[in-house]
């Protein structure tokens, strides 16, 4: 069923009874429906790819390379993943217990949470709607799905084939924009994963605490680059416009915002991007049919802003060319941007990546490590005891040492923010355990049972219980021995 009405309060209180109506009858628990539903979402990735690479060409100008490898191959690799794994995921964990419960035997099951709402973003409006709804199903839940309004064309797409190829008793679209948005945070919900910025975030995070629901922010920040000078300056500069300009033309949550070098090294970098850059782009990239276009004429002034403000406009030494009417800006580099300029205080979430100089590398962890946490933090570097400081000294939600973006394609690795840029992660197993709940369950016999653990509390069962809190074995053996010697009437030796 798909919800393009306007919500209100009793409409979306109903929709919500349904799925839980639905997810108390169990079926989205068992195994077979959970398969069936990632098979869906396959199939439905195969079956309408050229409408998902028009849908995404409409709203962002996204080429149909990016989108073939960032929105549906990655999400038919997540699916796939899932369905390789789930039986594993699924299966009861045996844990160790202790002496104080022998003899006993430990498990962590996992269950669903119950009814869950993602809300996702218009940057990646297919990869960012549907990869949390494989984490959701795979665990069992129901779902609904709130795409982003600011990227119509697939919003409607993903609500048309939802409806169409998946069971819509337990997974939901609603459509719509900020009243639709608020009507759903009204609702009382088992978990809520939302995809955007910081100020929306807050809103949804206060809205679950109303009813003491679990959140999982997925925000973003500065990511930054520090690159050394003794890379393969070549390849590193690939890797940087790559995850710069080749992910949406900058509108990417993990995409570089900032790089970071030495003064002696930066004319090297800046030739080679400005080299690069119009070897992939043309020396009229607004023309380019391998760049995303910005998303709407809110973000293209805002971006617009951050290059005219005088701190910045100077600072440019190349690119900068821009078109309102088709909404595009050129890949633009500036270098030694003050710090307290809007492009340096704020995300820039598109083509511009400034480029600040210091005297050592290392002052530039002290440079990232003076800001709020970003999502992403990326080196480039041959030297190991630089490359381990700048793991264990700066803190962000993920890293990748020399490439950019790449980590938060491992099913193996958890993606998520830290600080300002998040809250929680998902990708593979952490997908299916940040919809799950994790059951602790103890299983004992009726044998072997300790009468110390019962009233009255006498003076030996205090010795057993010191004993035990000890751990020493001899201790306790030497309790037992005294509480068996006074319970049959024997004097009691030392």
């Amino acid at each position: 069923m798909v919800l393009k009405q306007a919500l209100d309060a009793e409409a979306t209180a109903s929709m919500v009874r349904e799925l839980r109506g639905a997810f108390s009858t169990g079926k989205t628990r068992s195994y077979q429906w959970r398969v069936s539903q990632l098979k869906a979402i396959i199939r439905m990735m195969d079956e309408r790819e050229k409408e998902i690479v028009d849908a995404l060409r409409a709203d962002l100008n996204k080429p149909e390379f990016e989108s073939m490898l960032y929105e549906i191959g990655t999400l038919k690799s997540s699916c796939n993943h899932a369905l390789k794994e789930l039986k594993n995921w699924m299966k009861p964990e045996k844990v160790r217990t202790s002496l104080v419960t022998f003899p006993s035997s430990g498990e962590i099951v996992s269950e669903p949470l119950g009814l869950v709402l993602i809300i996702s973003a218009w940057n990646y409006p297919i990869l960012l709607s549907l990869d949390p709804v494989v984490g959701a199903i795979a665990a069992g839940n129901a779902v609904v799905l709130k795409p982003s309004e600011i990227a119509p064309a697939t919003s409607s797409l993903l609500a048309k084939c939802i409806e169409e190829y998946m069971d819509t008793s337990a997974v939901r679209v609603v459509e719509g924009g900020v009243p639709e948005t608020t009507a759903l945070l009204e609702q009382k919900w088992d978990k809520i994963l939302y995809t955007g910025n910081g100020r929306v975030g807050r809103i949804v995070l206060a809205a679950a605490a109303k009813h003491l629901t679990p959140v999982v922010l997925e925000l973003g920040g500065k990511s930054p680059v520090i690159v050394d000078s003794d890379v393969n300056l070549k390849v590193a500069i690939k890797r940087i416009i790559v995850g710069k300009w080749g992910l949406n033309n900058g509108q990417t949550c993990v995409a570089p915002d900032y790089v970071v070098t030495t003064k002696d090294f930066a004319p090297k970098l800046v030739d080679g991007l400005k080299h690069q850059l119009e070897k992939f782009y043309g020396i009229n990239p607004l023309e380019s049919k391998d760049l995303s276009r910005v998303v709407n004429s809110n973000h293209f002034d805002r971006l617009t802003k951050l290059l005219d403000e005088d701190k910045a406009a100077g600072k440019i030494i190349y690119g900068g060319q821009r078109d309102r009417d088709q909404l595009k800006i050129a890949p633009t580099v500036l270098v030694d941007v003050p710090e307290d300029s809007l492009i340096m205080t704020e995300e820039i979430f598109g083509p511009l990546l400034p480029i600040l100089t210091v005297d050592r590398l290392e002052e530039g962890f002290d440079l990232i490590n003076s800001r709020a946490k970003p999502l992403a933090a990326y080196l480039f570097t041959n030297n190991k005891k630089i490359k381990d400081k700048f793991v264990t000294t700066i803190s962000a939600g993920g890293m990748t040492i020399n490439d950019t973006a790449l980590h938060i394609v491992v099913p193996t690795l958890p993606f998520g923010g830290v600080g300002d840029s998040g809250t929680g992660a998902y990708h593979g197993k952490f997908s299916y355990d940040t919809f799950s709940h994790k059951k602790s369950v103890l299983s004992r016999s009726f044998i072997a049972d300790a009468a110390v653990r019962y009233p009255p509390y006498t003076e030996g069962n205090m010795r057993l219980l010191k004993a035990v809190i000890s751990g020493s074995i001899r201790s306790i053996v030497i309790a037992l021995l005294g509480i068996f010697e006074h319970t049959i009437g024997k004097p009691k030796t030392a």
